[in-house]
């Protein structure tokens, strides 16, 4: 037992059968120090985020300390933080299809609905950070392969260059691969199907999203979550889970509830929910072939997102931010902009 070790994840790696290159990863994660990506304990559960001690941030205060350069060396002073907001944002027409063909001139950003100047603009496709989290309790043992072969053409369709990790959930979420770009560790991680227990929903979200916040190589950082049922089991609740996706660097959420069984009203909803406050969207197949379509969808929506900055200054407050974008274009009536509907000021948000 690693007794007394702060792991910065709250996700526990499973056991699978990767040869040499597994054991050395698992060497690695025991050996890590705390807040390295690879800091994961062995197969042991470990308390969900709510319950472990909040981590210190210089940019939580709006403030950090850094040493002086030159004669000065050993001093030290305090710098004001700019608090830099990031947004990812995909554009759709009056028929629902992408528009993909927009200039920075086109958007307005607002926040607490005042205008903000757009200080940085892009739309080309950029790899993302992307967490895949599927139910993995009783209820979906027959629904697991058309399932797992639905996300692995979603990786298919993706950028070459994402990063991509696994957490199969039940009553505990299990990191079964790491990020990586290889399909077939994907695969294999996707196959870990146990498929017994209760649904920890909530938790199993905001643990991928600490994952998702602890690698920065990768600003845009995005979760496909997958299930059939409601959270039973979680000690973090919808509003936990929400507001920690409205942090300072919480992913897009896209959901898909697979409504066959177990699919109450108040089950969409809480996806609906986790999915529309991050910009992201919620789907309810009513058919599992359908899933396929909508997992291939959704990689196309990612690679045709719209990446807008802006800097509001520091005068803004300590409690929730609202953001609402507006696109205008030659050609259309009314276009409908999808990016997160606000943030809680800290740390650069991205």
């Amino acid at each position: 037992m690693l007794l007394g070790k702060r792991f910065s994840l709250r996700l526990v790696a499973r056991v699978f059968p990767l040869g040499i290159l597994a054991a050395m990863l698992c060497a690695r994660a025991i050996a890590q120090e705390p807040g390295d990506p690879m800091g994961l304990p062995p197969r042991t559960p470990t308390p969900p985020p709510s319950v472990q001690a909040p981590e210190a941030s210089g940019d939580q205060a709006g403030q950090s300390i850094s040493p002086e350069s030159g004669e000065d060396q050993g001093r030290f002073v305090f710098r004001k933080q700019v608090q830099e907001v990031v947004l990812h944002a995909t554009v759709m027409d009056e028929s629902g299809r992408l528009v993909t063909s927009l200039e920075r001139s086109a958007f307005t950003v607002y926040q607490n609905g005042q205008p903000e100047a757009i200080t940085s603009f892009r739309s080309e496709d950029t790899p993302v950070a992307l967490g895949i989290v599927i139910d993995n309790s009783g209820s979906m043992r027959d629904k697991r392969q058309k399932v797992s072969q639905a996300v692995v053409n979603l990786m298919r369709a993706s950028n070459a260059q994402d990063q991509v990790f696994v957490v199969n959930f039940n009553q505990t979420p299990y990191l079964d691969q790491d990020f990586t770009s290889d399909v077939n560790l994907l695969q294999t991680a996707l196959h870990q199907v146990s498929s017994r227990g209760s649904t920890a929903l909530y938790d199993a979200v905001v643990a991928s999203n600490v994952h998702l916040k602890n690698n920065p190589s990768l600003d845009k950082k995005v979760l496909l979550v997958i299930t059939d049922g409601q959270d039973n089991m979680s000690r973090e609740t919808l509003q936990d889970a929400m507001k920690k996706l409205q942090s300072s660097k919480g992913a897009t959420l896209y959901a898909i509830g697979l409504t066959d069984q177990g699919m109450t009203r108040s089950a969409r909803q809480a996806l609906e929910d986790l999915a529309q406050s991050s910009g992201g969207v919620a789907f309810f197949p009513k058919d599992l072939d359908e899933v396929n379509e909508i997992t291939r969808g959704i990689a196309h929506d990612i690679r045709n997102q719209y990446t807008l900055t802006y800097n509001p200054g520091p005068s803004i407050g300590s409690g929730y931010q609202r953001i609402q974008v507006e696109a205008k274009g030659s050609g259309h009536t009314r276009l409908t902009v999808r990016t997160r509907n606000g943030y809680y000021p800290g740390e650069s948000m991205r």
